[in-house]
């Protein structure tokens, strides 16, 4: 929660914004092992991270992607919203902007943020990173997803 002090002294308790990637390639999506110290460390999950100031939501999670993975990748859609307060293991109650990334090239290193990067085969997803065993509700994104694939339906989703 980020507390904020407006004018004439009033205060209020804000929720942050994070930006999560899906990113598909040749059947595969790109996951990221997170750094021990960071909440749900050890743990498989999307790339994310928080929007930061003065940036779009599009230019942060093209950011993120870059950091966390390694890889350029340009927005194709906003696939998903999640406004839920009560996320799982996010006591800060982060408001997520989850995307669809076209994966470009990979130029760069992972940061210090990840310490493992995978492209996880699709068709073996749900049985090798179960739903519950990823970090926060990205395993119920992927899941998502994976319905999509099959039978797309309107986007962006508003959970």
């Amino acid at each position: 929660m980020i507390t904020c002090v407006f004018e004439k002294g009033n205060t209020a308790h804000l929720r942050h914004a994070v930006v999560h990637a899906i990113v598909e390639k040749d059947g595969k999506l790109l996951l990221v092992k997170r750094a021990p110290g960071l909440t749900e460390g050890g743990k498989w999950s999307l790339p994310s991270g928080f929007v930061d100031r003065d940036e779009t939501c599009d230019e942060s999670v093209v950011r993120e992607l870059f950091e966390e993975t390694g890889w350029e990748g340009n927005v194709t859609a906003l696939f998903r919203i999640i406004t839920n307060p009560k996320r799982r293991n996010d006591e800060r109650q982060n408001i997520a902007f989850v995307y669809l990334i076209k994966p470009i090239a990979m130029t760069g290193e992972p940061d210090n943020e990840s310490t493992d990067v995978t492209w996880a085969p699709i068709a073996t997803l749900e049985k090798d990173y179960p739903a519950d065993t990823l970090a926060f509700d990205h395993g119920e994104t992927m899941s998502l997803y994976l319905r999509y694939r099959v039978k797309p339906f309107p986007l962006p989703l508003l959970a």
